[in-house]
């Protein structure tokens, strides 16, 4: 498998120099990655598309949940949903519609196996993990894109709705110079999430630089905004479970800061330009942290998420508050 893979990789690169009019590439897919955050990681990659094809639309296979992030992108085809759960049967249905369509160009950082049911005039693998396990993960997905991409990563990106947009502006009438502090309060696991007093600790230490916190999350995470909200001497608004995806990235963007765990948000942050900082316990930061000059993170030595010490991580935060 891996040999039949190396020399595809060789063919389509063969292939991607003889592309030498891009106008005339009209259709690529594009396989991403299930999780929000993952899925965040990958759009450097569709922007570089984008940029060296800028006639062609891009048809994106995603997950449902991650469907969100990509419905507004401009140069979108079609979404086209991966269901994870339903096994060979639904991976061969997938392979199959994809099949009746003829694409210029595939590229899929998922999995290997649907590339070879695709039919494409170039063919664009993910890179192995043996290979790229001192990259970041934007790094990793970029390569599978060498050599034709050979300019500076762009950046994540993820494109609002007007909906969105118009929530946000008519909800929040926020004063321009008012300094909001956002902070992701949870993650899909305990030795990831940051606790809720060490949260309100940090936001207190920042008292006189921030005038306001809101707070994010689903509604798993409703105790733990609770638990905050208690032990904040800050004005808070509270928006866990109430706002989708998008409506969540839209919020976002009215802040001047995000703080949060390992978790999707972060990276929405990022990819919004926000200033970030992520709080590790367990994870690879080197390889998992959100991308981009503006995000800072910090993990504890011993990987406990919970010894990391709020007035320290305040100390690292504040010059950029000032």
């Amino acid at each position: 498998m891996h040999h039949e893979t190396t020399l595809l990789n060789i063919r389509s690169f063969a292939v991607f120099k003889k592309i030498k009019q891009p106008q005339q590439v009209e259709r690529i897919l594009f396989v991403t990655l299930s999780n929000i955050g993952d899925a965040i990681l990958t759009t450097p990659c569709l922007e570089a598309l984008h940029q060296l094809f800028p006639n062609a639309v891009i048809d994106i296979v995603c997950d449902q949940r991650s469907a969100a992030l990509f419905q507004y992108c401009p140069y979108l085809g079609e979404i086209i949903n991966k269901e994870k759960r339903a096994g060979w049967r639904g991976w061969l249905k997938l392979g199959m519609r994809l099949r009746q369509q003829q694409y210029d160009i595939a590229v899929d950082l998922r999995t290997d196996g649907l590339l070879y049911i695709v039919k494409a005039k170039v063919k664009a693998f993910k890179r192995g993990n043996q290979q790229t396990m001192m990259m970041h993960s934007v790094q990793k997905h970029y390569a599978a894109l060498q050599p034709i991409a050979n300019t500076p990563i762009p950046n994540t990106v993820i494109w609002l709705s007007k909906q969105a947009i118009f929530k946000a502006e008519t909800t929040l009438k926020i004063d321009a110079n008012k300094r909001i502090l956002a902070i992701g309060i949870g993650a899909n696991f305990s030795g990831k999430i940051w606790p809720a007093t060490s949260f309100a600790r940090f936001a207190n230490t920042l008292k006189g630089h921030v005038d306001r916190v809101f707070i994010f999350g689903d509604h798993n995470d409703i105790q733990l905004s609770n638990t905050f909200e208690e032990q904040c001497d800050l004005p808070t608004q509270n928006f866990c479970g109430k706002l989708t995806l998008l409506e969540t990235a839209a919020y976002l963007k009215k802040a001047s800061f995000f703080i949060g765990n390992d978790s999707g948000l972060g990276h929405i942050a990022s990819a919004l330009a926000m200033p970030t900082f992520t709080v590790f316990g367990v994870g690879q930061p080197s390889r998992y942290r959100p991308w981009g000059k503006k995000a800072m993170w910090y993990q504890d030595p011993n990987l406990e998420i919970k010894q990391v010490n709020p007035e320290h991580i305040a100390a690292m935060v504040l010059p950029t508050l000032v």
